[in-house]
């Protein structure tokens, strides 16, 4: 009869869930990574979200041009 897994404590399952929202996994050259997950607001991607909620204003201040769009067409 094979050895029966332990549960995880309270504080190991936390820093097991906080690892998971930091940490995200990817495959190189056959081999598992562990990589930082890249910055997302709201669970939008930063750029996104710029895209979605800012106004031509706020563009404009921030040279951010090519996200702007034409009204007149």
């Amino acid at each position: 009869m094979s050895k029966r897994k332990r549960k995880l404590t309270a504080v190991e399952k936390a820093e097991k869930k906080r690892r998971r929202k930091e940490y995200m996994t990817i495959f190189i050259n056959g081999k598992q990574k562990r990589v930082k997950r890249p910055p997302t607001i709201d669970g939008l991607d930063v750029d996104e979200f710029i895209r979605r909620n800012a106004d031509p204003i706020w563009l404009h201040q921030n040279e951010m041009w090519e996200y702007m769009i034409d009204e007149d067409q």
